[in-house]
This record gives structure tokens, sequence and C-alpha cells, in this order.
């Protein structure tokens, strides 16, 4: 378990990440995070993945685009 520190930066919290997270999470300035509410209704912290992003964006594009085709299929 690694504890994280809330501080008030101007009018916004943040959170204050150790460097032994940023070094396992190999996070860099301006990186970013994804916070997930588990079924249980704990949270849980990653690190955003561009490769996933982008696939997931072109997933998107693709079922917009076939979107008639797709619920014919469905049916």
């Amino acid at each position: 378990m690694i504890e994280l520190r809330v501080m008030k930066v101007g009018a916004s919290l943040a959170v204050q990440l150790p460097h032994e997270l940023i070094n396992r999470l190999h996070l860099t300035d301006g990186d970013r995070m994804i916070l997930t509410e588990t079924p249980e209704g704990s949270y849980q912290l990653t690190a955003q993945d561009s490769e996933w992003e982008r696939q997931m964006q072109a997933a998107e594009e693709g079922m917009q685009r076939y979107r008639n085709t797709l619920k014919a299929l469905a049916e």
C-alpha cells in the first residue's frame, strides 16, 4: 500500500505521488491517469495507456460509421 498526500494548489486539491509510484507507473510530467470505481465501491488509479486510447477511438469511429450494419447484425 502506498499512501498519497492531498494538498491545496490554488483553488483546487492535488494528490502528491511518491517517486516510488512514479517510477513503477513510468510517469512523466503531463501524463494522464484514470481513476476507476470498482464494483466493490473502492477506487483504482492507473496510468493512461495512449495506445489503448487510440484503439478505443478507432473502435468508436468504426461503430459510428457502421452503426446501421452493426444494428442489422445484432437482430
